[in-house]
C-alpha cells in the first residue's frame, strides 16, 4: 500500500519554464552573452540550478565557464528574491493533491532548487497541501542521490516501499529508484515518455489524475 507520496516541484507540480528561462536569460544579457530559447531550459533543468547555470552557458557563448561563479550567485541571489516570477501550477494539480490528502497520504515536496526557494514556492502555491518541503541544502545532497525522499519517508514514519516518489526527468527516476520507492513519471513535464521509462519509471501518467488510479493499482496488488 501507497501512505506517502513524495513530489519533484519544477515540471511536476509547476511549470517554472519562463521563470528560469527569463532570470537567466536577464543575466545573460547584461554579460553579452546569447539568451538561450525557454524550451532549452526544459534539458538545462533536473540536476539543480549550478548544472543549468552550466549548461546554458555553454550554449551561451561561454565554452570556458569563465562567468560560472558571476552568473551562479546572480542566479540564486534572484530567485532567492523572487523564485515566483511566472511560476504556475500545472492544470488539475491542485485537485489531485486535496483527493490524495481525504485519502489520508502523506504529501511531500523533494527538490533541487534551493531550500529557501522551493519553500516559499510551496507556501504561495500550494499552501496547506504538503506536509514537507525539501530543497537542495548542504545537508541534503542533491538528487539523484536518495537523501530527500529517504528524509521524507524517514519523518513521515513509513518505509520506501510504502511511498510513490512522481517526477517529470531522468533525475526524478534514478532517484526514487535510488530511495527504493515506486517510480511515477510524468508527462505535462519538461521530458518525454521514452526518457522516464527507460531510467526506471515504473508508471507514466499523462495527467495529475491518473497519479489517483495508479495508487488505487498499487494498493490492490
Amino acid at each position: 500500500m501507497i501512505k506517502a507520496c513524495i513530489f519533484d516541484l519544477d515540471g511536476t507540480l509547476a511549470n517554472t519554464l519562463e521563470s528560469m528561462a527569463y532570470v537567466a536569460n536577464e543575466i545573460l544579457k547584461s554579460m553579452n552573452l546569447k539568451p538561450q530559447p525557454v524550451e532549452n531550459f526544459k534539458y538545462y533543468s533536473g540536476e539543480g540550478a549550478d548544472m543549468l547555470i552550466h549548461r546554458c552557458l555553454k550554449d551561451a557563448g561561454d565554452p570556458e565557464l569563465t562567468h560560472y561563479e558571476e552568473v551562479r550567485r546572480i542566479y540564486r541571489k534572484k530567485f532567492d528574491e523572487d523564485p515566483l516570477y511566472k511560476v504556475v501550477p500545472y492544470e488539475g494539480i491542485k485537485e489531485m493533491l486535496k483527493e490524495l490528502k481525504k485519502r489520508g497520504m502523506r504529501l511531500a515536496v523533494c527538490s533541487n532548487k534551493p531550500h529557501v526557494a522551493a519553500v516559499k514556492v510551496i507556501e504561495k502555491m500550494f499552501d496547506g497541501y504538503f506536509d514537507l518541503v525539501i530543497g537542495q541544502s548542504d545537508s541534503i545532497r542533491r538528487k539523484p542521490a536518495p537523501d530527500g525522499p529517504l528524509k521524507a519517508a524517514s519523518e513521515f514514519g513509513v518505509s520506501p516501499s510504502e511511498c510513490m516518489y512522481v517526477g517529470d526527468t531522468k533525475t526524478d527516476m534514478e532517484t526514487g529508484t535510488a530511495a527504493k520507492m515506486h517510480t511515477v513519471g510524468v508527462l505535462w513535464g519538461f521530458r518525454d515518455r521514452e526518457e522516464l521509462e527507460s531510467n526506471g519509471a515504473e508508471k507514466v501518467a499523462e495527467k495529475p489524475q491518473d497519479l489517483l488510479y495508479i495508487c488505487e493499482e498499487w494498493k490492490n496488488d
